[in-house]
């Protein structure tokens, strides 16, 4: 009997945060939640707060939504488990159908998971029974970019292009080939951005070739950039030219949509605004939008059939097509066509992007602004023509993430650079967004950057 440990039901000193037996990313505290609802949480205080960044970009529809929530109701009264080599169920059938129509073409067979890191997982596993499937087990490299975030499994770490996060655990697995993200913006030469986004698409030829093309499995990259690179966009000519150069080697290539599909960007997957044809596509976050735990990996039966007929695919978690998972993603997927919602992140993206362009002209610490729909970032610089970064001491992204938190507004802030330098946030609220609150979020991100400049003394327009 552990005698030492401080009962959780002990009382705080007043004002002091209760104890807690948790534990996650950092030791700092925050209020207890009470209830949410549309873009909008509240603790249990009673305070309001913002959600402008969908948790982290996951509640695509908003919170509260009842349709969904009666929909999980009328699910959990007939069956909530149902394990997957036991029954099939209607929930996931009927998801794994709508899903497939909203893929590009032949992307036609569903594998569900529980989160954006079994799906990144479940997309590299289902490459390599493939390749030793179809008589290619030489093929194991899964080339990445740099920065570029993946997921936290072991499997999902090693294509994560962030030395901070995976450092640690480099002697637990294979450490894959990496290519620059196509931080075009950055570049100081006389080439079009055009022409930039070719050389960036042609550094993946050029690993391909060093590694061996014999050996090259896949490329997974994010169409729009997420947490490692606070949705970055390449240029229009970086997507084609990538597929181009996959086909001429045989590589497959993996779109990692688990932050800008759903319809976050305004079309249903990040991909579809340059027409992109992947071969397999991991999805989570917006799918389930926060009201359940749920992923999906879409591939191709050109790529599942092989496998399938040598003995199945080897992989699987226990909640894979969970009854009320899917359940709840039916019925978000429903709300989304309801209230149209993917046509709603398009216009209040625009929105957004035209008011944050307005105070990077306020505040020109704010290199650059880019994304698409409702996945919105922006970098921060101490030196707007230089671009040299911030001090990694100054901890400018956290300050500022504190001081919209303190105002009653949440973001997503993070490094870039590999996690180790470099200051970004990103703006992604819920799909249901409207004008007015665009404009209550522009106002108080304009307030906490106001202070952000006092305090670290950058610079200021006006």
């Amino acid at each position: 009997m552990l005698t030492n440990a401080t009962p959780t039901t002990d009382k705080a000193p007043e004002g002091a945060p209760r104890p807690s037996n948790l534990f996650y990313l950092a030791s700092s505290r925050r209020p207890l939640v009470d209830r949410a609802e549309g873009i909008y949480i509240w603790d249990q205080s009673g305070r309001r707060y913002i959600d402008g960044s969908s948790g982290p970009m996951v509640v695509n529809i908003g919170h509260g939504n009842r349709n969904v929530i009666q929909a999980m109701k009328r699910q959990m009264d007939r069956v909530t488990f149902a394990y997957r080599l036991h029954f099939e169920n209607e929930p996931a059938e009927e998801l794994a159908r709508q899903l497939a129509a909203r893929m590009p073409a032949g992307l036609d067979r569903m594998f569900f998971v529980s989160g954006g890191s079994e799906a990144v997982e479940s997309c590299i596993k289902l490459a390599r029974q493939w390749a030793v499937a179809t008589n290619q087990p030489q093929r194991w490299k899964v080339v990445t970019r740099f920065p570029s975030y993946h997921g936290g499994t072991l499997g999902s770490l090693s294509v994560t292009g962030d030395d901070a996060l995976s450092q640690s655990f480099w002697p637990l697995m294979q450490k894959m080939p990496t290519i620059p993200a196509p931080a075009a913006w950055r570049d100081r030469d006389n080439l079009s951005m055009e022409e930039r986004g070719l050389r960036y698409a042609d550094m993946l030829e050029e690993k391909i070739l060093e590694e061996g093309p014999e050996s090259v499995l896949a490329f997974i990259m994010e169409p729009i950039g997420g947490a490692a690179t606070a949705a970055l966009v390449a240029p229009d000519s970086y997507y084609g030219r990538i597929r181009e150069i996959c086909d001429r080697h045989g590589v497959l290539l993996i779109h990692d949509e688990v932050m800008s599909g759903a319809g976050r960007t305004g079309r249903f997957l990040g991909g579809d605004h340059w027409n992109c044809r992947p071969d397999i596509v991991a999805m989570s976050k917006g799918i389930g939008s926060g009201y359940a735990p749920l992923g999906a990996m879409a591939a191709s039966s050109r790529l599942v059939q092989p496998l399938l007929e040598a003995g199945g695919f080897q992989h699987g978690h226990t909640y894979a097509g969970n009854p009320l998972a899917c359940a709840a993603g039916l019925a978000v997927l429903g709300e989304m066509d309801r209230l149209r919602l993917i046509e709603n992140a398009a216009a209040m993206g625009e929105a957004l992007m035209e008011e944050l362009r307005g105070l990077q002209s306020r505040f020109p610490f704010i290199a650059d602004v880019r994304g698409k729909g409702l996945l919105i970032g922006a970098e921060m610089v101490a030196d707007p023509e230089t671009l040299a970064p911030i001090p990694p001491r100054r901890m400018a992204y956290q300050r500022l993430l504190d001081l919209c938190y303190e105002r009653g507004l949440i973001i997503y802030a993070r490094r870039v650079k590999g996690g180790r330098d470099g200051d970004n946030f990103i703006l992604a609220p819920p799909m249901v967004v409207t004008r007015e609150q665009v404009d209550e979020i522009i106002g108080i991100l304009g307030d906490a950057l106001v202070a952000l400049a006092g305090e670290l003394d950058l610079p200021v327009n006006g």
